[in-house]
């Protein structure tokens, strides 16, 4: 079978492209993950690796859809080989049937993992520029009117936490940031 991965990074982003060329290229199953490629614990992934078999062949549309890091794309080739499967990434030409679409496969890895790196630095970089300016002040905190009154009321034990979480819209992390930031010690 011809195994088709797609992935983008955000739920907005569109998948259109990915899937027209997986048509095209005639796949008979296709995972789709909509999420950042430095997670190696994409549940599409996860379930289009266990699916594969012996005989199949994954296709990605280029390297950096499947892996974000040179060493989580060569673990991510090396257990479909381990399976007898193939990879093969359209954009980069790479057949990992052959030695030299493994050496590719290990060179584009490393630069796609390189412009990442670059991507981010810059982002960095601008970031700090727009601060230094006075453009950029981060995330604006979240406050809720009620949030004394809430958490007034679970220190009482007239609420849960989560049940306070939920009235308060707030994730169990920023909830117990808040209540640490606005209950500690002078």
């Amino acid at each position: 079978m011809r195994i088709g991965y797609i992935r983008v990074s955000t739920q907005e982003q569109n998948t259109v492209r990915q899937e027209a060329l997986m048509e095209s290229l005639g796949v008979d199953e296709v995972y789709i993950d909509r999420m950042s490629g430095k997670n190696a614990g994409r549940p599409e992934l996860r379930r289009m690796l266990e699916y594969v078999r012996r005989g199949d062949t994954v296709i990605v549309e280029s390297i950096s859809r499947f892996a974000r890091n040179t060493r989580d794309l060569l673990e991510l080739v090396e257990s479909l080989t381990a399976k007898g499967v193939e990879f093969v990434s359209q954009k980069e030409s790479i057949d990992t049937t052959t030695p030299t679409g493994k050496f590719m496969l290990t060179v584009f890895g490393a630069v796609a993992e390189l412009e990442r790196e670059y991507i981010l630095q810059r982002q960095r970089e601008g970031i700090e520029i727009a601060k230094q300016q006075g453009k950029y002040t981060g995330r604006q905190p979240v406050v809720h009117p009620d949030f004394d009154k809430v958490t007034a009321q679970w220190k009482r034990g007239e609420l849960t936490a989560v049940q306070a979480m939920k009235r308060l819209g707030m994730s169990k992390a920023t909830f117990y940031r808040h209540v640490k930031a606005v209950h500690k010690p002078a």
